[in-house]
């Protein structure tokens, strides 16, 4: 279930299928796009033929993982004359969204006595700085400064790498999601079935 505020990524594939799959891919698109206008393009791979596309992923604040699956599309080959095969399959996909990198409200603040560098005076002044990311756990601490400002912005950069990290690791794990999910087509049950060149929906 989204949450209030999130987008969910979509990707419309035409795995390993022939030129139709790709021109489905597109039609498909243009069709949701009617549909629900307010949805962002985020990427297309286009095809070799003339209007057809290997995939296209968007962004959508509306929860759509109803439209997960298998797309069918019957219709003679625009293409191929004489092909006797008439349905076409595309995938739907949701992709795992990527987390955000920090936001100020996202992060608790804790002083304590910092027993690093400076002598006796140290122990008087609460100058370590605890800081802790509330979504995800990750806890860092500084005291290699004298002032709690110092070690404060110390925290922070060292906060924002690995958050940064992370960041490039889950960017990773959404591009390796989107092309297992781009060979991955179930050609049973599909969610819609479009016919003909003016693709129109079938109820």
């Amino acid at each position: 279930m989204m949450k209030a505020g999130e987008n969910m990524i979509v990707q419309i594939s035409s795995g390993q299928g022939p030129a139709e799959c790709e021109l489905a891919v597109s039609k498909f698109y243009e069709a949701l796009k009617k549909e629900y206008p307010e949805i962002e393009l985020l990427s297309v791979h286009k095809s070799r033929i003339s209007g057809g596309s290997t995939s296209i992923r968007f962004s959508t604040e509306r929860d759509l993982s109803e439209l997960e699956g298998s797309v069918q599309w019957i219709c003679r080959s625009p293409f191929r004359p004489n092909h006797k095969r008439k349905n076409w399959f595309i995938d739907v996909s949701i992709i795992p969204e990527q987390e955000e990198v920090s936001k100020e409200q996202e992060i608790r603040f804790e002083r304590f006595h910092s027993s690093g560098k400076g002598g006796q005076n140290v122990n008087k002044v609460e100058t370590g700085v605890r800081l802790i990311h509330i979504p995800t756990g990750i806890t860092v601490t500084s005291t290699a400064e004298r002032s709690q400002f110092a070690n404060k912005r110390d925290a922070l950069r060292k906060l924002n790498a690995i958050l940064e990290q992370r960041e490039k690791a889950e960017t990773g794990k959404q591009v390796n999601s989107a092309w297992r999910e781009h060979n991955r087509i179930q050609r049973g049950n599909p969610v819609r079935v479009y016919e003909g060149m003016a693709f129109k929906r079938k109820k």
